[in-house]
């Protein structure tokens, strides 16, 4: 058995491999899209071969000017037997392959609602969710998956907050501040790895490569100019996200999240947004909830498969 990157000639194999959906976020599409824009790439697709036949594949996802890629969008079997040990193998090579301070990869799967009541999903997931845990990525994070389209209305801009754009500088201080009592599991995840500050210069240096603009981002004052808390409102390959919101330690209970979230949704809606999406822990209650006053609907799943925290 060998694992090995592909090559160009692998093509005809991959697209049929890709054929095969299942739980697998890679479609057709996406995949030749991706791979023009620069998310996929022949060195982060691996394959294991025995006697010139493949096997197994595994395509993972990274933003165009990372130096490796960040998760698994997709893993596929053409073998008999069981695919776990084949799908480790795959995803160990890949995790030794990085640098050991780099950013820990994940496994993200999207999933429906109710995708628990599907047996043919469950079953799909029950292997691969092996193969990661066995690999290491033992973590389960689930995350509520939100949309708001116009035909849902715009939620009442804050009347009792301002919006002002502020430097990068600034942004990492409130990062860093907003991250105190964070219901956030990745937040917490990336402190414990890189320390306060570090997570907040990680986190904004994501955001600033994101294709959002990074002109959109402002902090909000109280009338009595005090700080609140910030915006980011961003976009990534499928378009207008929320992005990242926080409120100051000091500032929460008092409903912010809705101004803030508010403040974003018109600040994207004024670029023309179709859509917007966002993602929320499960466990982030205040925040799901907001999602919900704002006219955000619920459609989906994220579950994030990740290394645990040291």
């Amino acid at each position: 058995m060998t694992i090995r990157t592909t090559v160009e000639a692998d093509l005809d194999t991959i697209l049929s491999l890709i054929e095969q959906k299942s739980v697998n976020t890679v479609t057709l599409d996406r995949y030749r899209e991706y791979v023009a824009d620069g998310y996929y790439r022949d060195d982060w697709t691996w394959v294991v071969e025995e006697d010139g036949r493949i096997l197994a594949l595994a395509i993972w996802w990274g933003a165009p000017d990372d130096a490796h890629p960040y998760s698994i969008d997709g893993l596929y079997y053409a073998g008999d037997g069981d695919p776990v040990p084949v799908w480790t193998a795959l995803i160990e090579h890949a995790v030794k392959a990085r640098p050991a301070d780099a950013e820990p990869p994940e496994y993200h799967f999207f999933l429906n609602s109710d995708w628990r009541d599907q047996p043919d999903v469950v079953a799909a997931l029950e292997p691969r969710s092996q193969a990661a845990a066995a690999a290491g990525l033992t973590e389960i994070t689930d995350r509520l998956r939100y949309e708001w389209k116009p035909a849902y209305g715009l939620p009442p801009r804050s009347t009792r907050l301002r919006f002002e754009p502020a430097d990068d500088e600034a942004f990492v201080d409130v990062l860093m501040r907003v991250s105190e009592g964070s219901l956030d599991a990745a937040t917490a995840r990336e402190i414990a790895r890189l320390g306060v500050e570090g997570a907040a210069r990680e986190e904004l240096d994501m955001y600033k490569s994101m294709p959002g603009d990074r002109s959109w981002w402002r902090l909000g004052y109280d009338a009595d100019g005090k700080l609140i808390g910030f915006a980011m409102p961003s976009a990534n390959a499928g378009g207008p996200v929320v992005g990242y919101l926080g409120v100051l330690p000091e500032q929460r209970g008092h409903g912010y999240s809705d101004d803030l979230l508010a403040e974003i949704t018109h600040l994207l809606a004024e670029t023309g947004a179709e859509h917007i999406r966002a993602d929320t822990d499960f466990g982030n209650v205040p925040m799901a909830k907001s999602f919900e006053r704002l006219g955000y609907r619920n459609f989906a799943v994220r579950r994030v498969l990740s290394f645990p925290e040291v």
